[in-house]
């Protein structure tokens, strides 16, 4: 793994995103390395090629200070914008371990009394090492559920955190009274044509105490397509005929009428309505 220590411009960053008015990455690039991550094409900032992609993380050493001194100058007007940590890059992956950034981060938060709503999104239980920074702001924190099958997880998520660790993650979150979310991103194809796997997901989840989810169909632009059709190569030409399908408008179309119904039998909410996609990513 290729660790680099940085010094960045700036930390906190109006946001792309639906659900949030400002994002903060810490870090660039992402020890997890997961198969089906867009975020690769963030390498280009550090000068890293995009097959380089879970073998290098950049560490913006002046986060923490950066934070701290872009709040205090924020304006009230501003004040009850909503940030979330991170974006392109997992906040809490096993660096935060060493430099604790994100926990940096959060403490200037708390400093400054901040009143927005804070946005957290990870796959790693380090999150529950912050939860008494995130008692005191308005947080909820989401963890990035794809599959209950581990040895899935394991392939498409590399060294990411099992599946497993992640519900249980979410269960003590519950547990400690911090608001939840599950996102169910990227849904996988093979739930189309297997809809009792993603029914068993959602059963999970709602077994954690969490109530809402945040859905994304796959998304596979070129960068993407080739890594993920790198790993299939070996696996037999029926799974790899449903990753084909899976940038099809029809298929989008019956997945999500399976995920609708799923969601009313096990009672959850959806954030922005339903599965999301980014079109956009495969231009």
């Amino acid at each position: 793994m290729k660790i680099v220590e940085k010094e960045a411009k700036s930390i906190i960053v109006p946001s792309r995103l639906p659900h949030a008015d400002y994002v903060a990455n810490p870090y660039t690039g992402c020890q997890f390395g997961c198969l089906y991550c867009y975020a690769t094409f963030t390498g280009r900032f550090v000068n890293e090629p995009r097959s380089a992609w879970g073998s290098y993380v950049y560490i913006k050493t002046n986060a923490v200070d950066l934070a701290k001194k872009q709040l205090q100058k924020w304006p009230a007007s501003k004040r009850d914008s909503s940030i979330m940590l991170s974006s392109v890059s997992d906040p809490y992956q096993g660096l935060e371990k060493k430099y604790r950034l994100t926990r940096g981060i959060l403490q200037a938060l708390v400093d400054v009394r901040y009143p927005g709503p804070i946005s957290i999104l990870t796959k790693s239980p380090l999150v529950l090492d912050d939860v008494d920074l995130l008692k005191q702001l308005d947080a909820q924190v989401g963890l990035t559920i794809t599959t209950t099958d581990d040895k899935l997880s394991r392939f498409l998520e590399v060294t990411a955190p099992l599946a497993s660790r992640r519900l249980d993650t979410l269960k003590q979150l519950v547990t400690q009274g911090i608001p939840t979310y599950a996102f169910v991103g990227p849904l996988l194809p093979h739930f189309r044509y297997q809809p009792r796997l993603l029914d068993d997901l959602f059963r999970r989840i709602t077994e954690t105490g969490t109530r809402e989810i945040y859905l994304e169909h796959i998304n596979l632009p070129r960068y993407v397509k080739e890594r993920v059709w790198k790993e299939l190569a070996h696996e037999p030409e029926e799974v790899q005929e449903i990753y084909r399908r899976a940038e099809s408008r029809a298929h989008r179309q019956v997945l999500s009428d399976i995920v609708y119904g799923l969601v009313r039998k096990h009672g959850l909410s959806t954030r922005l309505g339903g599965p999301i996609y980014h079109p956009d990513l495969n231009n």
